[in-house]
């Protein structure tokens, strides 16, 4: 039985809508003065900015879902779809990942190491299982219908292979910068290895007193991205495995550099909002952790500019291949003569 693409996308992208319903629902009444779920009002009174933040990128989430099933989502320039998608797809992509162990780790520790707050003022529990539960269905179903998307808009690079990509005038530079985001990776999985193993150096006081479950899976699933990131680029950047269809490494690349730059973000913008008070040294924020996340972007965005640049060649030479196929009595490939 044949599988209707379209239908799929169709029904990955509204699954996708639906999943952003309850936590734009929350985030308008938190952002309206109605702290549902919350034991202290004032806390979301601080986190405004952020609550509105969150609330604007899910509603770009809604944008991107109805793009891949709309007319208009075909015309739209590639770069207005491409860039919030890889940020999206490794803030989701990331949640993927991490919800598995963080929900064995906590089956398995339990949620008293910081997971849950005796003082009230926390969040309720069901507020952690709708906002990371839809997290989850609206993950699967996005990138479902951005691949499905991506598949009918750019089919060749599907079916590409390393060996295919075209010769570079700038390859000396997107190595160099392979490496340099090589090398950035490196330093950050360093550190985040450390910090998912209990260490303390570099956090906010109150961030390693609580030792959670949650913070430390996250550090250990970025260490990972900071590690794949780099490598999956460096495979076609460097020819390595010619004869290996393009797609895999450039997933992984997609994915793990959208984690690095997406997360490395949000995470200066949190800490940022939630250690105003320069008096309250339990929540200041010491300089390793900024350097960590500042090093943790440039390396997401190194990825991303040799990637870009990379695609961009590719489709500029397939389109001087296709000019001079359509010119009568031109040959496909120049004579080496």
């Amino acid at each position: 039985m044949r599988i209707d693409e379209g239908a799929v996308r169709a029904g990955a992208a509204w699954t996708a809508v639906a999943a952003t319903v309850p936590y734009l629902t929350l985030k308008l009444l938190w952002l309206t003065g109605h702290p549902v779920g919350a034991g202290d009002p004032g806390e979301l009174d601080r986190l405004w900015l952020v609550n509105l933040l969150t609330f604007g990128m899910d509603a770009i989430a809604v944008a991107l879902a109805l793009a891949f099933v709309r007319p208009w989502g075909r015309r739209a320039p590639a770069g207005l779809v491409a860039f919030p998608m890889w940020v999206a797809t490794g803030l989701l992509g990331t949640v993927l990942v991490a919800l598995p162990p963080l929900l064995l780790g906590t089956l398995l520790v339990g949620p008293e190491h910081g997971d849950r707050h005796d003082d009230g003022k926390g969040l309720d529990g069901w507020i952690f299982l709708l906002v990371y539960g839809g997290f989850a269905v609206q993950g699967l179903a996005l990138i479902t219908a951005f691949v499905l998307y991506a598949r009918r808009r750019w089919a060749g690079l599907f079916r590409e292979r390393i060996g295919d990509l075209p010769r570079s005038p700038t390859l000396a530079v997107q190595r160099g910068l392979g490496c340099a985001a090589a090398l950035l990776g490196l330093g950050v999985a360093a550190a985040r290895v450390y910090w998912a193993a209990g260490g303390a150096v570099g956090l906010p006081v109150a961030l390693a007193q609580e030792r959670a479950v949650g913070t430390a899976v996250m550090n250990a699933v970025i260490a990972v991205m900071a590690v794949a990131a780099p490598a999956a680029l460096l495979v076609p950047v460097f020819r390595i495995r010619p004869g290996r269809r393009l797609l895999g490494p450039l997933l992984v690349a997609w994915t793990a550099a959208g984690s690095l730059f997406g997360w490395g973000c949000w995470q200066t913008v949190a800490f940022g909002a939630t250690a105003t008070r320069v008096t309250d040294l339990r929540t200041a924020v010491p300089g390793l952790l900024t350097l960590v996340q500042t090093a943790q972007v440039v390396a997401g965005v190194l990825v991303l500019a040799v990637g870009a640049v990379a695609l961009t060649e590719r489709a500029a030479s397939e389109r001087a291949a296709f000019g001079r196929a359509a010119l009568p009595g031109t040959p496909d490939v120049e004579s080496p003569r």
